[in-house]
């Protein structure tokens, strides 16, 4: 196999990975009434719009809802080193985790 292709294959490899990453933070978000678009925002508040995310939102209306736990949630973003959004949810984790009063 050619290097080139090799490294294509692990490019598209990762942005499919990162398509996934999207879906759940947004299925997450959609569970505790959360608004992803917001939550990013927070996250990365220089950015600007995320087309990635905005497509996947309009994607998302047509999919199954699944049930995704805190810590998987935590987990994934981890793994894609999406700190900066990891912290934010983890603020959104413990504010959900106070009882209301």
């Amino acid at each position: 196999m050619e290097p080139e292709n090799i490294e294509e294959q692990v490019i598209q490899k990762y942005q499919e990975d990162e398509k996934v990453m999207i879906h759940l933070f947004i299925q997450w978000c959609l569970n505790h009434d959360l608004n992803p678009t917001e939550l990013y925002a927070r996250a990365y508040p220089d950015q600007g719009k995320n087309f990635s995310l905005q497509q996947a939102i309009q994607d998302h209306e047509n999919e199954e809802p699944m049930e995704i736990t805190h810590e998987t949630m935590m987990d994934i973003l981890q793994l894609f080193e999406n700190f900066e959004l990891a912290f934010v949810l983890s603020e959104e984790i413990q504010r959900l985790k106070k009882p209301r009063t």
